[in-house]
């Protein structure tokens, strides 16, 4: 059932969700009465009960020399949760970031990895807002769709820099790829790297293909990959503005590099 599911995201059990939701379906009731219409075992269910007496969650009081449980009125019962809810929040918040601090003030670098579509999402837009002096990309359409209006409301201060593959009308600061053989080739990983003001980076292949990228705040690393992103502008932008012959010799020599033993 979808609502004992929820109460139990909230923190409650399985039998204290079931005892809740049978009170409030059946009003004041016995444990006998709970016990039997939720399907929670007699041997469970007076701990059960007390433990939400004890959370206040439930009233206890003694009927006609027999004990009867009332549930919290729903209405209390959200208010309730949701201040305690609140106080958790931020608690946990200003916990977390008081250690995270902790971690950035520190002078060890790190790589680690960062998974599922969402998170990785979430990572990227975090970095995008959090940039104060420039971007840098390289981004394949499938990500740039994703992240494109993050990226078309930075502030006019930060400066949007790099390459993207198969976006047919990317931000004018933007580089637009070739088409090339690599580029319409079905085997081409569609990786993606973005680096905000060359002090934290996220990369890692097309989401369609594995949920998973990387995150860095080491100084090689991102020069490492920002020049491989310059690189690559640079390339296009002179073949651009040669003839045929360039994209040809490109087009051989890397054939020749990457050839397989």
């Amino acid at each position: 059932m979808e609502l004992i599911y929820q109460l139990k995201k909230l923190g409650f059990n399985e039998y204290e969700s079931k005892s809740y939701t049978t009170l409030v379906q059946n009003g004041t009731s016995t444990a006998y009465q709970v016990s039997k219409i939720s399907g929670i075992p007699r041997a469970r269910i007076y701990d059960t009960l007390e433990s939400l007496v004890e959370k206040g969650i439930v009233l206890k009081e003694e009927f006609e020399k027999s004990m009867v449980y009332s549930p919290l009125p729903v209405e209390i019962f959200l208010q309730k949760t949701q201040e305690e809810w609140e106080e958790t929040y931020r608690t946990i918040d200003i916990g977390l970031r008081e250690l995270e601090l902790k971690q950035q003030n520190s002078t060890d670098n790190k790589v680690y990895t960062i998974k599922s579509q969402s998170t990785i999402l979430n990572y990227c837009k975090e970095l995008i807002n959090k940039a104060e002096k420039k971007i840098v990309i390289s981004i394949w359409s499938d990500v740039y769709e994703l992240l494109e209006n993050e990226l078309k409301q930075i502030d006019n201060n930060v400066k949007i820099q790099g390459i993207t593959f198969h976006v047919d009308c990317p931000l004018l600061t933007l580089e637009k790829h070739r088409i090339t053989s690599y580029t319409e080739s079905a085997d081409s990983d569609h990786w993606f790297i973005l680096s905000i003001d060359s002090k934290e980076m996220i990369y890692g292949p097309s989401l369609k293909d594995r949920e998973i990228a990387f995150y860095t705040d080491d100084p090689m690393h991102i020069r490492l990959l920002e020049d491989y992103i310059w690189h690559d502008v640079l390339v296009n932008r002179l073949v651009k503005q040669s003839d045929e012959n360039l994209e040809q010799w490109i087009s051989s020599r890397r054939r020749q590099f990457f050839v397989e033993d």
